[in-house]
Parts: C-alpha cells; sequence; structure tokens
C-alpha cells in the first residue's frame, strides 16, 4: 500500500449505504420519480461514494457550476436536502447528485413499472 493512499473497507458502511439508498427511493418514489435498473445502479454507486466521502472527508474534483445551468430547482432541491443528510460533504456535491433525479425524472413510468 502505497503510503499517500488510505485503504477503506467498504463493508463498515454497507448499512449506512443501503439505508441511505433506500431512503432516497422512498423519496423519489413519493414524488413520483421512479429510476429505472441502469439508474438504480448509477445512484447506489453515487451515494455509496458520498457516504464514504462523509467519512475520509476525500474532497470532489472541482466542479464546474455552469455546467448544471439546464438541472430543474426541483432536483436541485432533492440533492441538497439528501445532502445535508451529510454535513461534512461540499456543496458542490449537489449539483452531481440532481443530475440523477433530473434524469429519472424523464423517464415513462407509470408507478406499477417503477414500483
Amino acid at each position: 500500500m502505497n503510503s499517500n493512499t488510505l485503504e477503506i473497507n467498504e463493508e463498515l458502511f454497507t448499512d449506512e449505504i443501503d439505508s441511505t439508498f433506500n431512503k432516497v427511493i422512498d423519496i423519489l418514489r413519493a414524488k413520483n420519480i421512479f429510476p429505472d435498473s441502469v439508474q438504480k445502479q448509477m445512484l447506489y454507486s453515487h451515494l455509496k461514494a458520498m457516504v464514504i466521502r462523509s467519512h475520509t472527508n476525500e474532497p470532489l474534483p472541482e466542479v464546474e457550476i455552469e455546467m448544471f445551468d439546464e438541472i430543474s430547482k426541483s432536483s436541485h432541491k432533492l440533492a441538497e436536502d439528501v445532502v445535508k443528510w451529510f454535513p461534512a460533504l461540499a456543496y458542490e456535491e449537489t449539483y452531481l447528485l440532481s443530475v440523477h433525479f433530473e434524469v429519472a425524472k424523464e423517464n415513462e413510468l407509470t408507478e406499477e413499472l417503477g414500483a
């Protein structure tokens, strides 16, 4: 192991990651937003990274905020609400997370298909 590399045992965070993912999916369902299976995998991966960053304080790479101009205010607000669960995370995380919500909002799924 490189002396500058922190080795993370991701299993330590499995319960928190799963709980966070399930809470987010519940919130999305309540807003009639139903990510498909691929979108769920991508969202899970992002939330996993967020949970781990919240414990390791690993910084995000620089985020160009103007790239997110087309994200709706409602998607960004949802992301803000989720990121607030993790006080150690940078506010810029909200922009990255909001993309998952915005893409899922565009799905043409019925409640039955999304459940």
